[in-house]
């Protein structure tokens, strides 16, 4: 389940809009994406993208 968290910013500019305005990030665990499977599809802009996992738990992102 994704979850999302405040991001951290170090411009104090961006501070003040950002306590007004929460900046959130989605949070997703690899478990959830890849489901017991070692490789996923993913589209995006119309393309799809091969995600893998290697032996070594690595991830692999490719066109």
């Amino acid at each position: 389940m994704p979850i999302q968290r405040e991001t951290e910013t170090s411009n104090t500019a961006c501070q003040s809009v950002s306590n007004s305005k929460k900046n959130l990030l989605i949070r997703i665990k690899s478990e959830d994406l890849f489901q017991l499977k070692r490789e996923i599809e993913i589209e995006h802009a119309g393309r799809i993208y091969r995600l893998q996992l290697t032996q070594s738990n690595k991830m692999i992102l490719t066109a």
